[in-house]
């Protein structure tokens, strides 16, 4: 498993609900971007949180790949493709 998704794995087995107080603009940030994201306003933070911690661990990487890796991630596998079907 390559560094980064060992990071991802990492993080969805910290799994553990907690209550936390946000500034009233960051929320409502959260909750305009989740609405056009299509998600609920804490998945929306943690996506964002995802984002930030895997941006610190590889800075060289940029948002568009960052997100493609985390979409990719989040994907059920499939099975194999076999070229010349």
């Amino acid at each position: 498993m390559t560094p980064l998704l060992l990071g991802l794995a990492q993080i969805k087995e910290a799994a553990m609900a907690q209550t936390v107080k946000l500034s009233d603009q960051l929320v409502e940030d959260a909750k305009r971007i989740a609405a056009v994201e299509h998600r609920s306003v804490p998945r929306q933070i943690e996506f964002y949180f995802r984002m930030a911690l895997i941006a610190e661990e590889n800075p060289d990487l940029s948002f568009s790949l960052i997100r493609e890796i985390m979409k990719a991630d989040a994907e059920e596998a499939t099975e194999e493709y076999t070229f010349g079907k």
